[in-house]
């Protein structure tokens, strides 16, 4: 999915968390359970998992500069972004994800 670009981002329509990093940082590997726990709780947020590296576009388009960085979108606009998450910044993000998508 690392094809993606950010116009085509930016129409998606519903509640998406958008995760830029790679399968091998230990930073993006910590935040994975948690993830998988809040993916399956909140089953109405779409999730998207983008490698991401130098020279990427979509990456570079967040200001992605740290992994994992997430992005909370709804309808295609940014209502959050969070780099190397804490739990409850996790928590928080998709809560506030979950409230603005039952509007």
């Amino acid at each position: 999915m690392s094809e993606l670009t950010r116009e085509e981002l930016d129409q998606r329509g519903g509640a998406t968390v958008v995760e830029f990093g790679t399968s091998w940082c230990p930073h993006c590997q910590t935040i994975q359970s948690k993830m998988a726990s809040l993916l399956t709780q909140y089953p109405q947020i779409q999730h998207l998992k983008i490698e991401d590296g130098p020279g990427q576009r979509l990456g570079r388009s967040f200001q992605v500069k740290l992994w994992p960085t997430l992005v909370f979108m709804r309808e295609g606009r940014v209502i959050g972004q969070v780099v190397r998450p804490s739990q409850k910044e996790m928590e928080d993000g998709f809560s506030t994800l979950a409230s603005a998508a039952g509007d």
